[in-house]
């Protein structure tokens, strides 16, 4: 027993040196001016890495709302074989001094990296990331984007070093 634990241990710390080294290959970087009341509201999601708690998922959207103690209630709603599926969670901003890291979570306390790499100066759309390279998303106030400015948002990715290939452009018909 004492020799499984010894090796899950040694997996887990090789596993989490091999996330690291894959995040050394992008900028994510997050943006130094970030105003979370303009943020509140809701978002389209234009395009994502796809993962598998939004696999399937179309006309896929998330609204944040500001409560009162200064945490933000996260609603990420969409469609997956026709059915309305919602989660809620919670979002806070950890560190003031860097506003564009934010902690998302939708189950108990266990919290993810949510990275606002890029946003217009009207918060009309946001490039999200994380720490690592495995999430990445392209959210608009509208439910499209026009091509010039979806060229534009590929192009600031691929500068980051992210795969734009990798990104699952949403249906929201």
């Amino acid at each position: 027993m004492k020799n499984v634990l010894l090796l899950l241990c040694a997996f887990l710390g090789l596993s989490g040196c091999h996330a690291a080294q894959d995040g050394d290959t992008i900028d994510n970087s997050t943006v130094s001016v970030f105003d979370v009341r303009r943020f509140m509201g809701k978002w389209y999601e234009i395009a994502r890495y796809d993962h598998r708690f939004e696999k399937g998922m179309t006309h896929v959207a998330a609204t944040y709302s500001l409560q009162e103690n200064g945490s933000i209630k996260v609603k990420n709603e969409g469609y997956k074989n026709g059915k309305h599926k919602e989660v809620e969670g919670r979002a806070k901003q950890p560190n003031p001094a860097d506003p564009g890291r934010l902690k998302v979570s939708f189950f108990l306390w266990f919290y993810s990296d949510y990275y606002v790499l890029d946003i217009d100066s009207d918060y009309r759309y946001v490039l999200i990331g994380s720490s690592s390279d495995k999430y990445l998303w392209i959210m608009s106030r509208d439910k499209t984007l026009s091509k010039e400015k979806q060229a534009e948002l590929l192009d600031k990715l691929r500068v980051r070093g992210y795969d734009t290939e990798k990104l699952l452009f949403v249906d929201q018909n």
